[in-house]
Formats: structure tokens, sequence, C-alpha cells
């Protein structure tokens, strides 16, 4: 890595870490309520699965998730920021919980979240999604963090996606997207470069090039939810093993 690049990466991490990290969003007095939603719409199919896997029906869990939604964005004292909860799926874990357990307490005649949809979710969606997934007998927050895991994914390969149909190099992206880390690639250098009209060598840099995007976008997204930068790492490993089971 050049001076260059290092001067980048660290300006970049000092970015994350003054406007995104999601402790800062708590506790801003101004302007929470919009990041803190950004940040909450990434994880509401990992906790809308959570509340089904407690045995919740759909509809039921659609209405736990959103009123839990409307619930977080409301709450004056998310200012204090718990430090044995700097992991952002770690403190939404646990303030659901809270939530849930409090509903059940109350066992509320009205609708919860008050009938308003405060965070968009394509509740049909959900339910195919969460149809879809093999019988398992991981510990319910095991399943949130392997939910969290695939999600972080699906949001840096589509950024990823985005950043190349505007740069008009869609194809590029979608011949060489198989090629991610982690990924069997099911074709060869050869196969591609022959369909790019490009030799194997500049194949084989676009490909470290994609790579090398993704994990700035892995690291970015990972940057907004822990609570100092020498986390980003351990996160980032625990989510790639969470992946891999």
């Amino acid at each position: 890595m050049t001076r260059l690049d290092t001067q980048r990466t660290r300006s970049t991490n000092a970015r994350w870490f003054t406007t995104t990290h999601w402790s800062v969003v708590l506790a801003s007095a101004e302007g929470a309520g919009d990041a803190l939603e950004r940040l909450c719409r990434a994880y509401w199919y990992p906790l809308y699965a959570h509340v089904r896997r407690q045995g919740s029906s759909p509809h039921d869990a659609q209405d736990l998730t959103q009123g839990f939604f409307a619930w977080l964005l409301a709450s004056k004292h998310l200012g204090v920021a718990d430090p044995e909860l700097g992991k952002f799926r770690n403190f939404l874990l646990v303030r659901l919980e809270h939530f849930l357990s409090d509903q059940r307490k109350k066992e509320r005649a009205q609708k919860r979240g008050g009938g308003q949809a405060i965070i968009s979710l394509d509740a049909e969606l959900a339910e195919e999604r969460y149809r879809l997934e093999p019988a398992s007998e991981l510990a319910p927050e095991k399943h949130f963090d392997r939910h969290w895991a695939l999600t972080v994914m699906e949001q840096t390969v589509a950024r990823l996606r985005k950043e190349y149909v505007a740069a008009g190099r869609t194809e590029l992206f979608e011949e060489l997207k198989h090629f991610q880390t982690g990924e069997e690639a099911t074709q060869s250098y050869t196969e591609v470069a022959a369909r790019l009209g490009l030799s194997e060598s500049a194949v084989k840099s676009a490909i470290f090039r994609l790579r090398r995007r993704h994990r700035d976008l892995l690291r970015e997204e990972i940057a907004q939810t822990v609570a100092t930068p020498a986390e980003v790492d351990e996160e980032i490993r625990y989510l790639i093993a969470v992946i891999a089971g």
C-alpha cells in the first residue's frame, strides 16, 4: 500500500467513526432519527425472522417488528449507549427481547406499532424467505447473527453492483461476481476472458479490483455498527465465520 493509500484509508476511517458510527447516531440530539432508521432498515429481516422463530404468526411478527422500530426510533433514552453492547446487532437483539417481553405483559388490544409503517417491510417477501429457510437446531441468537451476516453481504454486493452499473460496466460485474472470495467459480478465466474480449491477465486484474472494492464496502458497512475502529476486523472475521457455518 502506498503512502497515499494509507492516508486515504485513515481519512476514510476517521469519516466513518465521526459521522455514521451508530453510537454517535444514538447520542446525537439532532438528526439521529433518519440515520438510525437507515441502520435499522438493514436489520428488519433478521429481527422479523427472530420474532417468527419464537412462535409468532407472520402477521403478528410483522406487527411486532414494526412496533419495535416505532418504539426504538421514538425512544428518548437511546442516547445512553451501553458499552457492553458495543456492536449494533447485539444492541438491537437485547432491545428487541426487552420489547417483546413488555408486549407480552401488556397484551395490547391496539395493533402494535399503531398501524403505522415505521420501516418499509415487504411482508410477503419476508415470509417467503422465512419459509425457504432449512430446519436448524441453532440457538435463536445464532440464527439472528447468521441473518445479519447474510444481510450485510447482500447489501454490500448490491452496492458494488450499483457502482459497476453507474460506470457502464454491468456486463463486467455479472461475469466477475462469481469469482468473489468464498464462492466456487463455475467457469474459468479463459472462458470469461473470451466473452469479454479481454486477456486472462486483464480478467485477473479486474477480479482483484472487484474483490478489493467489495472489501472496502464491507469495512464501511461494518464500521457503522461497531464501537471502535479496532472492532471492524474482528466483526468481519466473525461475519465470515458465521456465513461459513
